[in-house]
């Protein structure tokens, strides 16, 4: 089969490798019918997260179930499903407690040894703990496709960020990253009831999009800039929950700082860099709170899936650039250069 490979930084390739397979009696294998490159890709493609030559790549994908080992029972030949970026058992004591991406029997797709997502097929491990079944009609649409596609990471990780920044009916949140990460952020703060959701992001397609999703205001400018712009809009007190999407010092510098005093940062931002921008002295005076870190995808899964059928959140305008398997190495160098906010695989 024909899958993504990273050789060394700005080396992508699709190549052949072998065919996804049964190799556990709780195995699926999902042949892929729609993937995506995701931010925290461009990292490995840049250089800054380490990867194997000719480690597999991608870990959002949805698509058909092919085979499924003697086990496996949640799911069958013939079912559409979405995977969440990690697989996990779904009986460990993490994954009944909601945080599957902490699932003693779990793993990220790509990782060496595993099928990643951008490919024809992933072989599935524990398929009835990471799979969710979706309407099989929904291969027929080709917007709720995409929709269902984004439930996969980013409109979980948004949702995560959300929940961590606490954002509650009436609040005022601030969300910084205009990334796919960022403007899903931006959607689950307007689905949790946000009264003022304030966008910060310098580039008119991704604020223009932010608005879209339920932004009232946009601050273009950055570091001490966009901190006092934040403050004007909030009569000096700053956001109740800030959402960091980015993983920069200086990003998370920003979001503390323009934290109101007794509120909470929720962060997803794939952590990169020499420093971490958290002053503990200035939390603690402050009485800030810090909640986030990886997503626990599948645990949000069926509240979510439900409002993208019945048309409550709609994120697959997050997706602005279409390849055919073929073309990854083009994608990934779209995203590089920023021409692409998130780029769609089609299969």
């Amino acid at each position: 089969m024909r899958a993504t490979v990273i050789h060394a930084p700005h080396d992508i390739r699709v190549e052949d490798v072998p065919d996804a397979s049964v190799q556990q009696p709780q195995d699926a294998v999902v042949r892929v019918l729609r993937a995506c490159i995701c931010g925290s890709d461009l990292w490995a493609y840049r250089g800054a997260a380490k990867r194997l030559p000719g480690q597999r790549i991608g870990h959002e994908f949805l698509g058909v179930i092919e085979h499924i080992g003697s086990d496996v029972s949640s799911v069958r030949v013939g079912d559409l499903v979405v995977a969440p970026f990690t697989w996990s058992d779904g009986t460990c004591v993490y994954c009944l407690e909601g945080l599957n991406t902490s699932c003693a029997h779990g793993g990220f797709w790509g990782s060496p040894g595993s099928d990643g997502g951008q490919g024809e097929a992933v072989r599935v491990p524990y398929a009835d703990g990471t799979l969710v079944k979706l309407p099989a009609d929904a291969a027929s649409d080709e917007r709720l496709l995409t929709a269902l596609l984004a439930l996969s990471d980013v409109m979980g990780t948004g949702h995560h960020a959300a929940l961590g920044a606490g954002v509650a009916p009436g609040s005022t949140v601030a969300v910084v990253g205009d990334g796919a990460v960022g403007l899903c952020g931006v959607l689950a703060a307007k689905r949790l009831g946000a009264e003022r959701i304030i966008a910060l992001g310098r580039h008119s397609a991704r604020t223009d999009l932010a608005k879209r999703f339920g932004a009232t205001d946009v601050v273009a400018e950055r570091g001490e800039a966009a901190e006092s712009a934040v403050r004007e809009l909030t009569g000096g007190a700053g956001a109740h929950a800030v959402i960091e999407a980015v993983g920069t010092e200086q990003s998370m510098r920003t979001a503390v700082n323009i934290t109101r005093d007794g509120g909470a940062v929720g962060y997803v931002g794939v952590p990169h860099g020499s420093g971490t921008g958290v002053d503990l002295g200035v939390m603690f005076s402050r009485n800030i709170t810090l909640r986030g870190g990886v997503a626990p995808v599948r645990a949000y899964l069926p509240e979510l899936l439900a409002d993208v059928l019945d048309g409550t959140i709609d994120p697959s305008p997050v997706f602005d650039r279409e390849v055919a398997l073929e073309e990854v190495p083009e994608g990934y160098r779209a995203m590089d250069d920023r021409s692409a906010l998130k780029v769609l695989i089609s299969l």
